[in-house]
């Protein structure tokens, strides 16, 4: 009988103690017992069917086809603003179910369909049960699928990416004797899952800004390398190749010390060390660490905006009015429960915010200018 990740993390562990970064990494994806790599973690249904969501939680695009149709036409509008370049390769980053992908296709084909023919769809993706959802979503489109991304092709693109950099590895820092030092995760004397503070200062404390290096002891403060490597490498492409992105995420504008890594499972918060690989681990985006990645690949930074700001600058509001005409009152209520979540500010409007990125010179990226 195969080994379960608990497991295989005892065995590790019993080596000497990890980073919560490389937890993290093998909680999320193990090859044969990572969380992502086993199962369809999601809620809901394609068109915002929320009544019965499953799963471990709900992204956007599976509360309200809304959310998918307008990163659709926004995908649209900027491939006019950079000449219509053709062909262009439309990129999403954990597409999940392939749903934000299948809604935005269905409303470029109607509305923009010289941008429909030029697109070439490509997916980031590692998991496999979530590729075989994407291709049954995209089915009759041209897509092609990734593991990383620096397996894209070459050329302009245009990238999406929602609730992605909220899943890749953080390290967390925690501030002893005036000192800032990396929280581990190891085993306690009973042999249980336990955090842990390594004995030496951490390099990592360079990453973080005047405020939050100055928190009391006893702080704990998160950076993550990953996340920064993630968007140089979206930058470095834009630079060259041309293109825009736009990253959607839970998180923060501005850094500051605090513990927000979290377990979700069954729509329920979940103990971090507590099963490891039955449950998601994410942490809040720092988006200022974000932009500053960005920055410096010679890219324009616009935003971040809060989602709610966002979307309705978009149109949210008037698509959901269209949309309702012709429905009787249960589906109509599904719609406006759906744009509610998305956009208001004690729901998802306010804690997600939204960053793009565009070559420099680019005025401004729809969305992003009130």
């Amino acid at each position: 009988m195969s080994e379960t990740l608990t497991e295989i993390l005892r065995r590790r562990l019993e080596l000497g103690p990890i980073t919560v970064a490389d937890y993290m990494r093998l909680a999320l994806g193990h090859p044969t017992r990572g969380y992502y790599r086993t199962r369809d973690p999601l809620g809901g249904a394609p068109g915002g069917a929320l009544s019965a969501p499953g799963g471990d939680f709900v992204t956007a695009p599976e509360c309200s086809q809304m959310f998918g149709e307008l990163l659709g036409l926004w995908s649209a509008h900027v491939w006019g603003l950079l000449g219509q370049p053709d062909p262009i390769n439309l990129v999403e980053l954990g597409p999940g179910r392939g749903t934000l992908m299948a809604d935005a296709l269905r409303a470029v084909r109607l509305v923009a369909p010289g941008f429909h023919a030029a697109v070439r769809v490509h997916m980031v993706e590692t998991s496999p049960v979530l590729r075989a959802r994407q291709a049954k979503a995209l089915e009759g489109e041209r897509v092609e699928w990734h593991e990383r991304i620096t397996d894209l092709p070459p050329g302009p693109f245009l990238l999406l990416a929602n609730e992605f950099l909220d899943a890749l590895p953080i390290h967390q820092l925690v501030k002893h004797d005036g000192e800032w030092r990396e929280r581990q995760v190891g085993l306690s004397p009973q042999g249980e899952f336990t955090f842990l503070t390594a004995t030496a200062a951490s390099p990592l404390a360079r990453l973080l800004t005047p405020d939050v290096a100055a928190a009391p002891d006893a702080s704990i403060a998160e950076v993550s390398p990953a996340i920064r490597g993630a968007v140089t490498a979206i930058g470095r492409r834009l630079a060259h190749y041309g293109g825009a992105a736009l990253l959607i995420d839970y998180g923060y504008a501005k850094p500051a010390a605090g513990d927000s890594l979290q377990a979700v499972r069954r729509h329920e918060y979940h103990p971090v060390l507590k099963d490891p690989g039955e449950a998601d681990l994410t942490a809040h985006v720092d988006f200022e660490a974000v932009g500053q990645a960005a920055r410096l690949t010679g890219v324009d930074v616009h935003g971040p905006i809060e989602q709610g700001l966002f979307l309705t600058r978009l149109g949210i509001v008037e698509r959901a009015k269209r949309l309702v005409r012709d429905l009787d009152r249960a589906q109509a209520r599904e719609i406006v429960e759906g744009m509610d979540r998305l956009i208001a500010p004690q729901r998802m409007g306010s804690l997600f915010k939204v960053i793009g990125l565009g070559p420099a010179g680019l005025s401004a990226l729809p969305g992003f200018l009130g």
